[in-house]
């Protein structure tokens, strides 16, 4: 009784961990194509080294509407790529700046533009190293006839947003220069972590959304998927019991089945999972058949009887809840349940 059980759990868990897969698998395929995340690091850079753009906006909305309306398709934060090899000497920043100009963007741009390769003529970096920015910076101030000091100066003719943030790394360095790379370092890498907190909370809002769309299109109902399941379990039994208890056992198997030979209803039966016998209600589905190419089927009319049946609603509430723990939670799960380890 209990392997019973234990199927079901398995059967459970499998199925949340390929519909999270999905889920995660669509979030990735629109992130990459987008180049969400290169725009998000792109948008906090140009906030915190130059400020808002000329129009006065932020170029990182902090309201979770506004980030999806904007950055994936209506303002590229993202430098232009430049296929020119980086200067020798880092250019002089300007002493008073033009919010059209965003000239500290511009160029940190080209003090890292060798790890860039280009993306529909813009940047595709979207990963900085606190390392490699703080090296950036401290290029930047070399170019300054005054050093650090003459940096910050101009950073501070500019009104740039940076000048606060390096200007109290400079104080608590004392003037010294490799503690000043050294709190540079650091402090980017704090921030790092704490956009990344922030992405993490946007990217919450499209799983969630996508974990819906995943659910409604599938009409995968984890109740009913629970009992069917259970029914595969009880069928399977019935069979290896009919197999070795005679002709009686075996002419009863032959009345539950329509037609003459039982052993083609059987194969039929044990080959499809319950997981297939789900999937087959989604809006499309596709059917393999012994003989023959595989062919594609719309199920418009038993779809939209699915979802506009009330009784099915709990089981697409319990999946979509599901679906919100995650695949790295579910893979954690089966781990559990089968004894796999993990190889770190």
């Amino acid at each position: 009784m209990l392997s019973v059980y234990v199927d079901l759990a398995l059967g459970l868990v499998v199925s949340f961990l390929l519909l999270s897969l999905l889920v995660s698998g669509i979030n990735e395929a629109f992130v990459r194509m987008l180049a969400i995340r290169s725009k998000f690091l792109w948008a906090y850079l140009r906030d915190t080294m130059d400020g808002s753009d000329a129009q006065g906006r932020s170029w990182l909305p902090a309201k979770v509407r506004d980030v999806f309306a904007a950055l994936p398709f209506v303002r590229d934060p993202r430098p232009k790529h430049s296929d020119q090899p980086p200067p020798p000497e880092p250019g002089t920043l300007p002493a008073q700046e033009s919010k059209a100009e965003d000239a500290m963007v511009n160029l940190l741009y080209q003090r890292v533009q060798e790890i860039d390769h280009p993306k529909k003529g813009r940047t595709s970096i979207s990963n900085i190293p606190p390392a490699r920015f703080a090296v950036a910076l401290m290029e930047l101030a070399a170019g300054e006839p005054d050093g650090v000091e003459g940096f910050l100066e101009k950073l501070k003719a500019m009104r740039s947003p940076l000048y606060g943030h390096l200007k109290g790394v400079w104080e608590t360095a004392q003037r010294d220069l490799d503690r000043f790379r050294q709190g540079v370092e650091s402090w980017f890498d704090g921030e790092m972590q704490r956009l990344s907190m922030l992405y993490k909370r946007y990217v919450k809002w499209v799983l969630a959304v996508l974990g819906v769309v995943v659910t409604l299109v599938f009409t995968m109902d984890g109740l009913e998927y629970a009992k069917t399941l259970l029914r595969d379990n009880a069928f399977r039994a019935s069979v290896t019991a009919v197999a070795g208890s005679g002709t009686d056992a075996y002419n009863e198997l032959k009345a539950r089945c329509t037609g003459g030979d039982p052993v083609p209803c059987v194969t039929e039966t044990l080959s499809q999972p319950a997981l297939v016998k789900m999937l087959d209600h989604a809006l499309v589905s596709v059917s393999f058949p012994a003989e023959g190419d595989p062919s594609v089927h719309w199920n418009g009319g038993l779809w939209w009887q699915r979802i506009t049946t009330p009784s099915h609603w709990p089981g697409f509430l319990l999946t979509y809840v599901a679906l919100l723990f995650g695949a790295s939670f579910w893979w954690d799960v089966l781990r559990r349940l089968t004894g796999i380890k993990s190889r770190r």
